[in-house]
């Protein structure tokens, strides 16, 4: 495959910084791109995906789904000339992982007071 063909895409994390650059065929899907974040991603961080599908890209203000290719994905770009494009990486644990946050809630119960002075 010419070299021509290839986009460059990197992906920004939720703390701004960036894994990649990495040059992709248009025909790989979004899923692809996932694993590869997965693998590729930084050691150091505070909050780790397990898996893909821990996973969701945003590109131009839109969830993109696993079973679109990296060139359904780009077309607003097409007319720019060749650049590195970013999407941005959220990571959204199981719902597994939500039951620790109800106990916590349970611990500490918030009471919020207000109070209201006509006059």
């Amino acid at each position: 495959m010419p070299e021509e063909d290839l986009v460059e895409l990197k992906f920004r994390l939720y703390d701004g910084s960036d894994v990649g650059p990495f040059q992709y065929s248009p025909t790989a899907t979004v899923s692809m791109l996932k694993e590869r974040i997965v693998s590729e991603w930084p050691k150091d961080k505070k909050i780790v995906p397990k898996s893909a599908s821990d996973i969701k890209l945003i590109n131009a203000g839109k969830i993109l789904e696993n079973g679109k290719t990296v060139a359904q994905c780009k077309a607003p770009f097409e007319d720019l000339p060749k650049s590195v494009i970013t999407m941005h990486v959220v990571v959204q644990p199981s719902p597994t992982k939500a039951r620790p946050e109800k106990k916590i809630e349970e611990e500490a119960p918030q009471r919020s007071f207000c109070s209201c002075t006509i006059m």
